[in-house]
């Protein structure tokens, strides 16, 4: 695993969150496994009250710590997801924790001593992540940054003449996105802090909470933290079928389920 340390305690621990996710959950702990099992990294999973077929497999798995957590029916997903990574967070006895999506894939895990080499070089560096979920290129990201400018500005305009619109929304993303994030919850305990604090994103208030305390957060582009992983955007949202069969993101997640399914059957 590069050049992370493991001669001692590991330096790290990996938690997910799985909500009825069979599939994605299986894949991406299959390409976790031989990985962390080397390097004795602990990975703890969450359920949130899936009650479906992945439970039943995550029991069946003696290399995860496992935690079951009854979740509210009418719990807004962000919410459930925030309150079972702090259960998570509660029992991690390591320095640094990643934070993973169950539709995160991990090709490459030297993407985790890339990523905590940024902590062991500064001592103030609180979180190592990527503002965006894909990697859509050059091309596509001007266009969705021009995009979104153009339509904050012309919000804004409306606005200040007094007329109609929706209030203008952010025009760049500034906040880390969970689905590889390194933190170091050593600093988070420290200040009495949590993932889920406000009703926003799990993470979102915690990062500008530390920002605001001195602390440094890196900033990954996609370029470099897509060189090590793949991930299906919304991958729960579309593996329970809530998007529509020619939606992109349901393609997305049909695309890759196949593809890394070919993939590790084809493996020895």
């Amino acid at each position: 695993m590069g050049s992370v340390d493991t001669s001692a305690k590991p330096p790290f621990s990996i938690v997910l969150v799985n909500y009825k996710t069979p599939e994605l959950t299986r894949i991406c702990l299959e390409l976790l496994q031989e990985h962390v099992q080397k390097s004795g990294i602990a990975v703890w999973v969450v359920d949130n009250g899936s009650a479906d077929a992945s439970v039943e497999y995550l029991r069946s798995l003696d290399w995860i710590n496992l935690i079951e957590r009854d979740a509210p029916a009418k719990e807004p997903g962000h919410i459930a997801h925030g309150k079972a990574l702090d259960m998570a967070l509660a029992r991690v006895n390591t320095d640094y924790l990643f934070l993973m999506h169950t539709d995160t894939f991990v090709f490459d895990a030297n993407v985790f001593a890339m990523m905590m080499e940024h902590c062991t070089k500064d001592q103030n560096v609180i979180a190592v992540g990527c503002t965006e979920q894909l990697n859509r290129g050059l091309p596509r990201t001007a266009w969705r940054f021009t995009s979104r400018l153009i339509k904050h500005h012309y919000r804004r305009l409306k606005q200040s003449l007094g007329l109609r619109s929706k209030d203008p929304k952010p025009y760049r993303e500034i906040h880390l996105k969970s689905f590889c994030t390194l933190w170091n919850v050593r600093l988070i305990k420290q200040r009495g802090l949590h993932f889920q604090i406000d009703d926003r994103v799990p993470g979102y208030e915690l990062q500008d909470r530390v920002i605001g305390l001195g602390y440094k957060v890196v900033f990954l582009s996609p370029g470099k933290i897509f060189k090590y992983l793949d991930h299906v955007q919304s991958g729960t949202v579309a593996a329970a079928g809530g998007y529509g069969q020619d939606h992109r993101r349901t393609k997305m997640y049909q695309d890759i389920l196949k593809r890394f399914s070919a993939t590790h059957s084809s493996m020895p």
